[in-house]
């Protein structure tokens, strides 16, 4: 399943938006109905998992804590309390809480961006007060591979 690109949108009076065809197409290419909705841990915007994906992250996440250590249980209970799930009507709609676009300050105005496994949503002019500009993303992501390409070397 890969989400790819971003796609400007808009939510409805009530709050509702409509899934990019885009991304609608690959939901039922890999067979998925049922989204998790989810505010990002460390950016403010809204993550969309397909329930295969969800199911996969919250597994992984439970593997790396113990149900006997008190502080793993109240980060478990956290990550997976404070989600919605959520289907799309026959439009190819869903809903976004009003505690989930307060969270992400989603007015009107948003922004579907393809994330490879998931789709985040973001408020427009957030979004892009949160992008590097040219040099920063080049920069950034020169140093990224060469740490990998040392890493690489190092292990053979």
């Amino acid at each position: 399943m890969r989400f790819l690109g971003n796609i400007e949108a808009r939510t409805d009076a009530k709050g509702r938006a409509f899934l990019p065809s885009a991304f609608r197409k690959v939901l039922q290419a890999s067979g998925s109905e049922s989204l998790v909705l989810r505010k990002d841990i460390f950016q403010p915007c809204l993550v969309l998992y397909p329930e295969s994906v969800w199911n996969e992250q919250m597994d992984c996440l439970r593997n790396q804590l113990n149900r006997y250590n008190a502080q793993h249980q109240r980060i478990f209970r956290q990550f997976v309390s404070e989600v919605e799930l959520l289907t799309l009507d026959g439009n190819g709609r869903f809903l976004i809480p009003k505690r989930y676009l307060s969270m992400s300050g989603i007015q009107q105005d948003i922004k579907f961006i393809g994330m490879g496994d998931t789709i985040e949503i973001w408020a427009q002019e957030k979004m892009a007060e949160s992008q590097m500009n040219g040099e920063e993303f080049g920069q950034a992501l020169e140093s990224i591979m060469a740490q990998e390409q040392s890493f690489a070397e190092q292990n053979k």
